[in-house]
């Protein structure tokens, strides 16, 4: 499993390098509750590793919960995906 979480982490990384992501609305909404800004999205990704990986309930498709650091330091997981597309969508955010 370990290894299958780190093809699925770098090929997030390389998404958000080449800034080929989707933040939904609600990520958006969250991140202004956190007080959390893009670029503290795309560290968290870029530094962090992936915890678990769920279902979603809606699309069928694997998300993955990703703990990093935000810009500033602070722990916190992203929620994400990468589409049937390619596209990495960001599902939600959150401090730890």
């Amino acid at each position: 499993m370990a290894a299958m979480f780190e093809r699925v982490c770098k090929r997030m990384r390389e998404k958000i390098r080449a800034a080929e992501y989707i933040v939904s609305d609600h990520a958006d909404e969250k991140m202004d509750d956190e007080d959390l800004a893009i670029y503290d999205v795309e560290c968290a990704v870029l530094s962090g590793a992936v915890q678990e990986r769920q279902r979603d309930r809606q699309s069928g498709e694997w998300k993955y919960r990703i703990r990093g650091e935000s810009a500033d330091g602070a722990a916190i997981e992203v929620v994400a995906k990468i589409s049937a597309s390619g596209t990495l969508f960001v599902l939600t955010v959150y401090r730890l």
